[in-house]
């Protein structure tokens, strides 16, 4: 199965690195590249690609409100489709990540990774998983979280809801932990683990991991700077 791309980047040589790269690979389909978000938004709407790959500072319309107005449906100049979104991003700790995060963005690569790294994340975020294995991530989200406290009431309405085995499956997911690490750690089946992460996802209305860690820190279910 092909994963369709889009490449959103106001530097030129940035874009034609990435998309010959990404195109020289028989499993991924470039389908066009824009030089800002508003663009982006525009050209995502046209071809309806699985996976974008954001800047985060961008003229016009920054890679933030890009990914908003893509991952809400509801918003202005928005679009009912909804594409996996990977924000790109010059430094590893950057104000408008953990924004794009709470935002439904489904992680975040440095723009100077290795190209196999580039190739794997892309493969990674089209599958529906979220790029948050790295531990600079974890740290990233803890950091903003830190720092920009949500408001906690309705988080904490929303865990009460969970099984006491669900808040296990979410603290360790939260914490970076895979499916298969979890199963070991509660000596369950990975597809037990699987249908509780599902279950997790559709009562607390997630999208993916990403959003789940987000979940966890606003909830107080794990404080920042926790391991």
């Amino acid at each position: 199965m092909t994963t369709r791309v889009i490449i959103v980047d106001d530097q030129a040589m940035v874009r034609a690195g990435f998309a010959a790269l990404l195109s020289a690979q028989s499993d991924i389909d470039v389908v066009g590249e824009a030089p800002d978000g508003a663009q982006g938004v525009d050209l995502c709407r046209r071809t309806h690609p699985d996976v974008v790959l954001m800047d985060v500072r961008m003229p016009e319309m920054d890679g933030l409100e890009a990914a908003r107005k893509l991952l809400d449906p509801g918003s202005a100049g928005g679009s009912a489709h909804r594409p996996r979104v990977l924000m790109l991003t010059t430094f590893d700790v950057d104000d408008y990540v953990y924004e794009a995060l709470r935002a439904g963005a489904s992680g975040f690569l440095l723009k100077d990774a290795p190209p196999a790294d580039l190739i794997a994340a892309v493969r990674i975020v089209a599958e529906g998983e979220a790029l948050l294995a790295p531990s600079v991530t974890r740290r990233l989200i803890a950091d903003f979280a830190r720092q920009r406290p949500a408001p906690r009431a309705s988080r904490n309405l929303q865990l009460n809801g969970l099984t006491d085995r669900e808040t296990e499956v979410l603290e360790l997911l939260a914490r970076g932990r895979s499916n298969s690490e979890i199963a070991d750690s509660l000596v369950l089946a990975e597809q037990t683990v699987k249908t509780h992460v599902s279950r997790i996802f559709t009562k607390l209305r997630l999208r993916d991991r990403a959003q789940a860690v987000i979940f966890a820190y606003e909830s107080g279910l794990i404080s920042p700077g926790e391991g």
